[in-house]
């Protein structure tokens, strides 16, 4: 069964799923994960109709700290102050930092087909809705300090409060510490030397915690959030959920403080990109608005629904990643519509497939069976001078492309237009030598220059038209004339792309005229000088 499907099949009656974010700057991609993962949850219910409500909380009333460091947003005479008291970046149009960076992020939701119901902490602790529990929260801040020291092992002094109270005088709530509550106010002081990351103005004073003039500390605030929210079901990422660690915490909190049952937790790992974990700071182009914008998104929701939470992703946009997600879902689609494919399978391809529509009530084998041009193939393509896309990839299919195909191949092509530019390595950048047979080819051994005319020999024979088509003949031929793999691909790119190396050649030649193909194959295969066809258009 799908990782969805048993937590819907595990639990009763009706359902409220939640995630929240606190916008310290630009959000990375892999803060996505959460948002994805939720998202199927939800829809997983529905499907066994199941009553569920989805709600996005926006942590707008953290302090500016040091995670806003991280992606070079911090705003240095802001650090302290709540994210929704600190003035936009230069030339935006959102009224405060906290809704310029949220916003850039809540945006890639609807293309992902993702509506929650929003909510901002700011206006909840305004109005009074966490009063009550601002309220228990005090008055049990002997309990919470015990949970503290046991299920983490973390110590405050005797006299600490779980709340930050926001400085009458400079407005900083990450520089306080509140202490002394009577029941109807608590003291506080704004210090210098709290943290490390921001400098209070020395203020003191005693003020009363409700309508929005102080918040609840992180471990608290969450399992508060709980109660007030009616969730249910909320994962976190494994840093959270760790033995000890925030989500314990929160968990405990609520049952002893709150006296509530906490939400089903479904942990999930980080995405990383390139072996480490996100940083939109080292200029990766990571950032989630970013990569909702080169990416299609029902290939963003099976970048995170392909897999079960607990495990790892690997997000590189300058290595294989893209080519290689589209490959994956392309055989996920294919599978869905009942087509047989080659290689390993996940259980339940279908349902994987459905989950990353964007369309909850799209027909998968529908879906699945669409014409969907091979990115690497496309992206060969749109480097060959004078190719009429939509008639080639017609052709490939064998009829004319309908509207939804159509759609397909405008956003494919312009995912490869923006990856050849930005990302991709140079492999996959392709200068056809057609001129002439590159000098390159001078360097072929005499085995290698029989591999180059039986090669020609048996396209001849065989016709291959689709890259993979290509890439089979070629290993077969490989095969056949006892030439190591390794030494044929390099027979090919140097005698199409004088050099040593390039991208995967079946979907190099599929890309280029046949006619073309077959002259070069035998010009660099025997060495003698035969007349070209034409040159390389489509």
């Amino acid at each position: 069964m799908y990782w969805a499907d048993e937590i819907a099949a595990s639990v009763e009656g009706p359902q409220v799923v939640n995630d929240s974010k606190t916008p310290s700057g630009t959000v990375h991609v892999g803060s996505l994960r959460g948002v994805v993962l939720h998202d199927a949850i939800v829809r997983a219910l529905r499907e066994r109709d199941v009553p569920v409500e989805f709600r996005y909380g926006v942590e707008d009333l953290d302090p500016m700290d040091t995670q806003a460091f991280l992606t070079g947003d911090a705003v240095d005479r802001s650090m302290g102050m709540p994210l929704c008291s600190v003035p936009p970046p230069a030339g935006s149009s959102a009224p405060n930092y906290a809704r310029h960076f949220a916003n850039l992020f809540l945006d890639t939701f609807a293309g992902l087909g993702i509506r929650p119901q929003l909510y901002w902490w700011s206006e909840q602790y305004a109005v009074g809705a966490m009063d009550p529990y601002i309220e228990r929260a005090l008055d049990g801040a002997a309990t919470i300090l015990r949970i503290y020291a046991t299920v983490s092992t973390v110590e405050h002094p005797p006299d600490w409060l779980p709340v930050s109270v926001i400085c009458e005088a400079c407005g900083r709530s990450g520089t306080t510490l509140a202490t002394g509550w009577d029941g109807r106010e608590v003291g506080y002081e704004c210090r210098p030397d709290l943290v490390t990351w921001a400098a209070g103005c020395g203020n003191r004073g005693r003020v009363s915690p409700f309508g929005g003039r102080a918040k609840l500390v992180w471990n608290v605030e969450w399992a508060a959030r709980w109660g007030l929210m009616g969730v249910t079901i909320e994962g976190c990422g494994k840093d959270l959920a760790t033995a000890g660690g925030s989500r314990d915490r929160a968990d405990a909190i609520s049952r002893e403080v709150f006296q509530r049952e906490p939400p089903l937790n479904v942990p999930y790992e980080f995405l990383n990109i390139g072996g480490k974990k996100m940083a939109t700071s080292k200029g990766r182009g990571a950032a989630a608005h970013e990569m909702a914008e080169l990416l299609p998104s029902e290939l963003l929701r099976f970048l995170f629904l392909r897999h079960k939470p607990r495990r790892a992703l690997e997000f590189d946009p300058e290595g294989d990643t893209v080519p290689g997600l589209f490959d994956e879902f392309d055989r996920i689609a294919a599978a869905a519509a009942g087509r047989p494919v080659r290689g390993e399978l996940p259980p339940d391809p279908e349902r994987i497939f459905r989950a990353s529509l964007v369309d909850a009530s799209a027909d998968p084998p529908v879906e699945g069976a669409r014409f969907r041009p091979p990115f690497r193939h496309l992206a060969l393509l749109v480097q060959v001078p004078g190719v009429d896309l939509p008639a080639r990839m017609a052709a490939e299919k064998g009829a004319p492309l309908d509207e939804v195909e159509h759609s397909i191949l405008e956003q494919r092509t312009a995912v490869a237009r923006v990856w050849l530019a930005s990302f991709a390595p140079d492999r996959y950048r392709v200068d056809v030598r057609s001129e002439a047979v590159p000098a390159d080819v001078a360097s072929l051994e005499p085995p290698q220059r029989a591999y180059l005319a039986a090669l020609a020999d048996a396209a001849e024979a065989e016709t291959p038209v689709a890259g993979d088509a290509w890439q089979d003949l070629i290993f077969r031929t490989a095969e056949q004339t006892d030439v190591a793999s390794g030494w044929a691909f390099e027979a090919l790119y140097r005698a199409f792309l004088g050099r040593p190396n390039g991208p995967r050649a079946g979907w190099l030649l599929a890309s280029l005229d046949r006619g073309f193909v077959l002259g070069r194959l035998r010009e660099a295969g025997s060495g003698a000088a035969v007349a070209l066809p034409q040159g390389p258009a489509a």
